[in-house]
């Protein structure tokens, strides 16, 4: 079974959210996909937005916290999420947030971050830093960066996110992003770096013919993957899709490579 309430309240100056989920372990979601099942899960917004006369500049402030609680069905607290943050916007379009988050994980299962790293069975309280920076995102030139440092289950973790944006006019836009996390574990582990970095290009010819690509690596398990999209629509999202895959990727020091070709077509008909 699967349910859930939820209430949302809406203003010019705020928006509360509050939700009770449950998910239970015989739930089957046909086509689509959840994270986990077997919990009870609530929900909690405040956010209130606020826009001073003359002060440094700013174009709005956005106070706000959250709470997210999982808990099984046996009463075991699973997972707990507390988010205390605020926003910074200012009328250059300049933005930054300064939050702090409180977290608690029960791990029942051990799991691998990383070839040889692993997360033991245990209960986790953490408390985290995060900041967010971004210039205006309506300029053709953009940047933004997000870091996070603090706890991070057994031990430690510093992560890295930054990427920037180029477009010209309508047709064309590119992002570079790069994705950096040391983490340093007290269970003998020690210290190691996780990276992940992308590039997304995009280009229109029309407003109904396109060509994408994404390009990633993961240094995690050495891999890289490339997605190549060429879509030539006509309503209703029907229309002609040429996509190509390729995936290399380092397996116990042999190199596996993975390529593959789909080709869709979709025509609407009107009948009457």
């Amino acid at each position: 079974h699967a349910g859930q309430l939820k209430f949302d309240y809406s203003s010019e100056r705020w928006f509360n959210s509050f939700s009770y989920t449950e998910v239970g372990d015989d739930f089957n979601p046909e086509v689509g996909f959840v994270a986990r099942r077997n919990f009870k899960r609530f929900n909690g917004l405040i956010f209130h937005r606020y826009r001073p006369k003359n002060l440094w500049g700013l174009q709005e402030l956005r106070p706000h916290i959250s709470y997210r609680h999982h808990r099984g069905f046996d009463g075991e607290k699973q997972s707990t999420f507390l988010h205390i943050d605020n926003h910074f916007e200012f009328k250059t379009g300049l933005e930054f947030h300064t939050g702090v988050n409180f977290r608690h994980e029960n791990v029942t299962q051990s799991f691998e971050l990383a070839p040889g790293r692993s997360v033991p069975v245990g209960r986790y309280d953490v408390e985290e830093a995060q900041l967010v920076f971004f210039t205006n995102q309506g300029a053709p030139l953009s940047f933004d960066i997000d870091v996070v440092a603090g706890g991070f289950f057994s031990g430690d973790r510093v992560t890295l996110n930054p990427s920037i944006k180029y477009r010209i006019g309508e047709r064309f836009n590119s992002e570079v992003s790069w994705n950096f996390n040391r983490i340093d574990l007290d269970n003998g582990d020690g210290k190691f770096d996780i990276n992940v970095g992308s590039l997304k290009l995009a280009y229109s010819f029309t407003p109904k013919m396109s060509l994408e690509s994404i390009i990633q690596y993961d240094d995690r398990i050495d891999s890289t993957a490339v997605n190549l999209r060429f879509a030539w629509l006509q309503s209703a999202n029907a229309g002609l899709y040429v996509v190509y895959n390729e995936q290399s990727q380092d397996v116990f020091g042999i190199n596996r490579e993975q390529r593959e070709l789909i080709v869709k077509f979709s025509y609407i008909f009107d009948v009457l």
